[in-house]
């Protein structure tokens, strides 16, 4: 999964780093800004979440990635 960070240390304003969690039989993506994806019964359909996060982040509509937009 990308990431795009700030210094070493805790989240700084503005500063997007995606990881992915799970709970149950679900994945979900999260980010250091606080924004959560879907539950997701694949970890692929998670990750394609974040990365979809992180593209709109960047500017990006996130086009031809998967994923509900947000």
């Amino acid at each position: 999964m990308r990431e795009r960070t700030g210094r070493e240390g805790g989240p700084e304003q503005g500063e997007h780093r995606v990881s992915t969690g799970e709970s149950g039989a679900f994945s979900y993506a999260r980010c250091v800004c606080g924004w959560r994806g879907p539950a997701r019964r694949a970890r692929e359909s998670a990750r394609a979440d974040g990365n979809a996060h992180l593209a709109r982040q960047d500017g990006n509509d996130g086009a031809g990635t998967a994923g509900p937009s947000h």
